[in-house]
């Protein structure tokens, strides 16, 4: 078997609502456990070993939050378009439940990285809020999602809303490189890239390895949370299967 039907085999197993239903619930106790370790790791590590900034003191330490959140708003986001994409093109009802699913994470992550952002600008910026670039497509990213959230709502056939949710989550997905490239094509207050320079990061080493520890833990805990949420949704969407007369009759 080639490598490409080995992938293909792969991608129609993980589309079956039994095997995502079973394999989620194996995997889940681990990245709960996975989830906990590294957030440990990330606070210790950069509320208590990491020096003060020598501009900012230890005001800074609130991006062991705030960083993790922003980048999880746009990658969540990412997921949902993805996802979004393959239910339009092949119909897979897994891939509208991941979508949907992500939409509530992803618009937490959001606001939390709203409000830290707006907590660490009051000192920096001497305001609460700017009409900067970067803090601009970010809210924007807020309202597509609870726009995404709100049309699904409003629909009460299943698969007519997965379609024009799943539209909406890809007409949105433009603003992602917008908001990651906003620093870099205009002038705002918002500080360049730091973190994301791996050849040459200008960021402490005892500063960035607890936020790259807390950057996993909170995909960790996006996906113990989609994985709970998935779990849910596929039961109650695929009650009447044979699958699941079998899970309920074991147990």
């Amino acid at each position: 078997m080639s490598v490409k039907d080995k992938v293909w085999l792969w991608f129609h197993r993980m589309a079956s609502p039994a095997y995502f239903y079973k394999l989620a619930g194996q995997l889940l106790p681990w990245c709960i456990v996975a989830t906990i370790i590294l957030m440990l790791v990330g606070l210790v590590g950069g509320l208590v070993f990491a020096p003060a900034d020598y501009q900012q003191g230890d005001g800074f330490r609130i991006i062991y939050v705030h960083v993790p959140a922003a980048w999880m708003s746009m990658f969540v986001y990412m997921v949902m378009a993805v996802n979004s994409a393959i239910f339009l093109i092949w119909h897979i009802k897994l891939s509208d439940i991941v979508a949907r699913s992500s939409a509530i994470i992803g618009a937490s992550f959001t606001f939390l990285a709203l409000v830290t952002g707006s907590i660490w600008g009051k000192p920096m910026w001497g305001t609460w809020w700017v009409w900067d670039a970067r803090l601009t497509s970010e809210l924007l990213l807020l309202f597509l999602y609870l726009g995404y959230i709100g049309l699904r709502s409003a629909i009460d056939d299943r698969r007519v809303a997965g379609k024009a949710g799943s539209i909406l989550a890809l007409v949105g997905a433009i603003n992602i490189p917008i908001i990651h490239y906003s620093v870099v094509w205009w002038n705002t207050l918002h500080q360049a890239p730091s973190v994301s320079k791996f050849d040459n990061p200008s960021i402490e080493i005892n500063m960035l390895v607890p936020l790259l520890c807390m950057a996993i833990a909170f995909k960790l805990f996006y996906l113990c949370i989609l994985l709970i949420n998935s779990r849910s949704e596929l039961l109650e969407q695929e009650k009447r299967s044979n699958w699941v007369k079998e899970l309920v009759t074991s147990s």
